[in-house]
């Protein structure tokens, strides 16, 4: 039997699909665990900024495994890649019901590690996925790149308004059950893709050398990925303030890395490389950031309008679904660059409503959110494969995985810590909770609050609020239920408050698309480099 028609576009079609379903498959795992979010933080009694980092998990090792691909997938092939990637998300769902298995038996540290370690395994197989499936697609059609990647990454809204609904509709099932079905795409691209020929990557097909590769990344690149795996790795194993022999081994790992690399490359690499992987980095924070953390933030408005927050998300999904699979036609009729200006302008007009209002208006706030970040992740991936095509597939994904390192490592943390601060600031300034407790309870006019100063990786400061101690201490007040509920209340909106302060990361990449429109207008307009 043949690996594949001898029709060639049939044959493109077959690996389309299959890589659109292998990412449709990470749609499904990522939008599971954000629906399940809440619940694990009530299971283990996680603070916001814990719980980012435990959504984090689940993204962060994306970039290791989408890196290391990425060097190797030439020599290995896009099938070995794929592979591992299926086991990756068969993994996860294994773990996931065992996690279960066990918090329900009572042994907290073994679930939540199963939990921990499973996110990991699912993060490397997403990051996989991501290494084969963008080469392989700017391979096929090199010729219109940003059209057709866009269209590959309409799968990921897909893959999350088809397992939102599923686990809307699902209630209050057992939560390893909503991690299962992302086994059920992951066999699917797998039957696609295990019998098919994968063609050579546009770089070795055009004759660049691997070397030639490295060299389009740069010093430049090594620099910044060294930095930020430092930092993860200081994390991950969170050696305490006084083990200063393991942080500085960390900090020797990054200089050798940078050290290898520049004696090997010889260059700094290209600037408007180095320039986009600075870019992905706040635009990862908007959308995947936001994402991971809607249906959260949204909780209790749409607990009062009777619907569940996970809509919000859904409907937002719904919107860059139908935008991306009609990605061309918009792109006939504005450049790449003026389209991403657009959706900066939107994103921030959304994100601001979205962090003031109430009851159905979220849907309108949404709708501006929605419209801005459709186009930021494949369209700005597809500036890469046009504007560095010798790069091959290292830096088309390494753009991509400093995305998800920054997102999973700072950028859903950080959101929590937004959290975190916005909440204290609602509750202290609230002058109706003044006048509802005794001085005995106010410093300076303001209420003086249990907090607790946190840092994320030893350069961002946030505190976190003792809730059980605040409710202990109102507890004695003959207006007990009332101050409780206020506070909570004041929580909350503390929590949908931190929502205009994400607006920072989308207006640092309003600055720097306006620099790339005046950049390329100096070379005479924008223009893609195709290898010969």
């Amino acid at each position: 039997m043949k690996h594949f028609p001898n029709d060639d576009k049939s044959r493109k079609r077959i690996l389309f699909l299959g890589c659109f379903m292998a990412l449709l498959t990470t749609a499904v795992g990522f939008i599971t665990r954000v629906f399940l979010v809440d619940t694990w933080s009530e299971a283990f009694g996680l603070n916001p900024a814990q719980a980012g980092k435990l959504m984090g998990i689940g993204i962060w090792p994306f970039f290791v495994a989408i890196i290391f691909f990425s060097l190797l997938i030439d020599k290995i092939g896009y099938k070995v890649a794929m592979i591992f990637a299926f086991i990756g998300h068969l993994t996860w769902g294994v773990l996931g019901y065992f996690a279960y298995q066990y918090l329900q038996l009572g042994d907290l540290d073994m679930a939540y590690n199963l939990l921990y370690w499973g996110s990991l395994v699912f993060a490397l197989g997403n990051g996989t996925v991501e290494a084969f499936i963008n080469p392989v697609v700017a391979t096929m059609y090199n010729k219109n790149k940003t059209k057709w990647l866009n269209i590959l990454h309409a799968a990921w809204p897909a893959g999350l308004v088809f397992a939102g609904i599923i686990v809307i509709a699902m209630g209050n099932v057992e939560w390893w059950i909503k991690i299962a079905i992302t086994v059920v795409p992951a066999f699917m691209y797998y039957a696609l893709l295990i019998r098919q020929k994968f063609p050579p990557n546009e770089r070795v097909a055009a004759g660049v050398s691997y070397k030639e590769m490295l060299q389009e990344f740069g010093v430049g690149g090594a620099s910044l990925v060294s930095f930020l795996v430092v930092l993860q790795l200081n994390d991950f194993f969170d050696p305490g303030p006084e083990d200063h022999v393991m942080k500085y081994a960390f900090i020797g790992i990054g200089v050798i890395m940078v050290s290898s690399f520049g004696w090997y490359v010889k260059t700094l690499g290209r600037p408007i490389l180095l320039f986009l992987c600075f870019i992905i980095m706040p635009l990862a924070t908007t959308e995947l950031g936001t994402d991971s953390w809607i249906q959260s933030i949204m909780h209790d408005i749409s607990r009062s309008k009777g619907f569940d927050a996970g809509w919000v998300l859904i409907y937002t999904s719904a919107i860059m679904l139908v935008l991306r699979l009609s990605a061309g036609s918009i792109l006939s009729k504005i450049s790449p660059l003026v389209l991403l200006i657009v959706s900066c302008v939107l994103a921030i007009g959304g994100l601001y409503f979205l962090s003031i209002s109430t009851g159905w208006f979220i849907f309108a706030a949404a709708t501006l959110y929605g419209l801005g970040k459709t186009f930021f992740w494949p369209t700005t991936l597809g500036l890469v494969a046009e504007q560095t095509p010798k790069g091959g597939a290292l830096t088309l994904n390494a753009v991509s995985g400093i995305g998800m390192l920054t997102v999973g490592m700072l950028g859903a943390p950080i959101i929590g810590a937004f959290q975190s601060n916005a909440q204290i600031e609602q509750i202290k300034d609230s002058h109706e909770l003044v006048q509802m407790v005794p001085q005995s309870y106010l410093y300076n006019g303001k209420i003086e609050l249990p907090l607790k100063d946190e840092k994320i990786y030893s350069i961002i400061d946030f505190q976190t609020l003792d809730t059980n101690k605040i409710n202990d201490a109102f507890e004695v007040l003959e207006n007990s239920e009332e101050v409780n509920a206020l506070v909570e209340d004041l929580k909350n909106k503390g929590t949908q408050r931190a929502l205009a302060k994400v607006i920072i990361f989308p207006v640092i990449m309003l600055v720097c698309y306006l620099i790339l429109v005046i950049y390329f207008r100096t070379k005479g307009g924008y223009k893609p480099i195709v290898l010969k």
